[in-house]
């Protein structure tokens, strides 16, 4: 079955002769495309969605990688390396340094898939590596930055640094929830059809802010010399974006 472009925006779903002879197949298929097409119709609003064009651009990078006989998993490590420096580069409140080296480990994580998609070496644990690197990442980064002890409310209102502790505390569980809620949903619902080792489901555009967007504030936070505002920017956004996204399943599935 593929998605073929009909009149005035309209998809028209095309099966084969083999799909054609089991209704539950289809079924099963047809729910799918469609719950896909609904999110790209009117959720498609982060970053994310619009991976693909970005990729295109790293092509360049990804063949360097390809010449130089590292692997995919071997990248997604040095990903992981980097992060962890920027969350070192953090604590001691070296922030500008701190997002050169996160925005090395966010390029590597672009890059790797791309590298195994080059390679022919797109396997199921490497996908799993990449989700656990960059949920390791975003963790530390933010972990980071709580502790540093740099104030976030407190330079507003007089609070105790435990109740700053506790924004940043926040915005990592927005931030991995936000996340977290695409697996659950691979396991409970069912989505495995693949395109480019990736499972393609419908909450892949839905939600204002994921990590792309998390990822964007920080170095901008890092660089300007406004972190503090990145960590409640994430705080805030990251638990609603979450809850955008446990609203699309409750409104699809309940």
């Amino acid at each position: 079955m593929y998605r073929s472009p009909g009149k005035k925006g309209k998809v028209k779903l095309v099966f084969s002769r083999k799909e054609h002879k089991s209704p539950l197949f289809i079924g099963t298929k047809v729910k799918e495309q469609v719950l896909m097409l609904r999110s790209q119709l009117y959720y498609d609003m982060n970053i994310t969605a619009l991976r693909p064009r970005f990729v295109v651009y790293l092509e360049p990078v990804a063949d360097i990688f390809v010449k130089s006989g590292i692997t995919p998993n071997q990248i997604s490590l040095l990903s992981l390396i980097f992060g962890i420096a920027c969350a070192l580069c953090f604590i001691d409140r070296h922030f500008v340094i701190g997002s050169v080296f996160l925005f090395i480990s966010a390029l590597l994580d672009l890059v790797d898939g791309s590298v195994a998609r080059k390679i022919g070496r797109q396997t199921k644990f490497g996908a799993v590596f990449d989700w656990i690197v960059d949920k390791y990442v975003d963790a530390l980064v933010l972990l980071g930055i709580g502790l540093s002890g740099i104030a976030i409310i407190g330079r507003f209102i007089p609070v105790t640094p435990a109740v700053d502790f506790g924004i940043v505390a926040l915005a990592i569980i927005g931030s991995l929830m936000n996340t977290f809620i695409k697996p659950v949903t691979y396991a409970e619902i069912g989505f495995k059809e693949r395109i480019d080792g990736k499972i393609e489901d419908p909450l892949e555009g839905v939600g204002f802010f994921g990590r792309p967007e998390t990822l964007l504030v920080l170095l901008l936070g890092g660089i300007t010399g406004f972190i503090w505002l990145s960590v409640i920017i994430i705080a805030v956004c990251s638990n609603l974006s979450a809850l955008q996204r446990i609203f699309y399943l409750h409104k699809t599935y309940s």
